[in-house]
């Protein structure tokens, strides 16, 4: 019996480029992409991936294995789909890191940071951490993070291999991102803009009616504490507005069937 192995150079160029695809995207997934995350679990789900997305898309691969550098070119390209795709999930994070920093100014906790462990080690406020955290949580709770693997099966029909990216694209993809995460992040901190707003207002009030008092001794702790009770009541609808939006931008990034 005789075996054909005349395919396997071809298999394997093939392979490597999904691989290098589905690399470049899970190195910047949200939960995934962390430096805390060990290098061998990070290879084992980009491996696990490629060799379930490798025999859906194997056919749109043209490869022509004389040509060294038209494969390096190809591979080039992968690369860059991949990081375009995982920046954008990893965008979506940065409207959780806006809120929270917005709200640790209107409640006077902005000086207090710590390591934010889904932003590569950099330091952030307690609350925009604590938001990330849960909001990373509650992807992986509620099953969200198979969109951005069914985005990633989606990006073989918008990118297709062998074309040229489309730069137009990818600049709007990025735009929308960015300005999207940053209005969200605002919407999510708005009640206590209004806090804010009110509460600083009233501690004004007072420090004209009663000169003699020392306003912010007493205006600090108090805003604390009726922030903390704000944060309670609001954590649920901000965490399931965020989820809407995070699932809005997953099939934002899926073409229409």
């Amino acid at each position: 019996m005789r075996i054909d192995i005349s395919l396997l150079p071809a298999l394997a160029a093939a392979f490597m480029l999904v691989f290098a695809r589905i690399g470049a995207m899970v190195m910047l997934l949200p939960g995934l992409g962390e430096s805390t995350i060990p290098v061998r679990i990070k290879l084992a789900i980009a491996l696990m991936l490629t060799l379930v997305i490798l025999p859906l898309h194997r056919a749109a691969y043209q490869i022509d294995m004389q040509s060294l550098t038209s494969l390096l070119i190809l591979m080039l390209r992968e690369i860059a789909i991949g990081i375009v795709l995982g920046a954008t999930a990893r965008v979506t994070l940065s409207a959780l890191q806006v809120a929270g920093s917005v709200i640790a100014q209107q409640l006077g906790l902005g000086f207090a940071t710590s390591v934010d462990p889904t932003n590569q080690g950099q330091q952030g406020v307690l609350i925009g951490n604590f938001l990330t955290i849960l909001g990373v949580t509650l992807l992986f709770a509620t099953d969200s993070h198979h969109l951005v693997i069914a985005a990633l099966n989606d990006s073989y029909t918008i990118f297709s291999p062998g074309e040229i990216m489309p730069s137009g694209d990818v600049a709007s993809l990025a735009t929308r991102a960015f300005t999207a995460a940053f209005k969200i992040g605002l919407q999510l901190s708005a009640p206590f803009l209004v806090f804010g707003l009110v509460f600083n207002i009233g501690l004004g009030v007072l420090a004209r009616l009663m000169p003699q008092m020392q306003v912010y001794f007493v205006g600090v702790p108090l805003s604390i504490l009726a922030g903390f009770l704000i944060f309670a009541f609001v954590v649920t609808a901000m965490m399931g507005t965020f989820l809407d939006y995070f699932i809005g931008v997953m099939h934002g990034m899926m073409p229409l069937k």
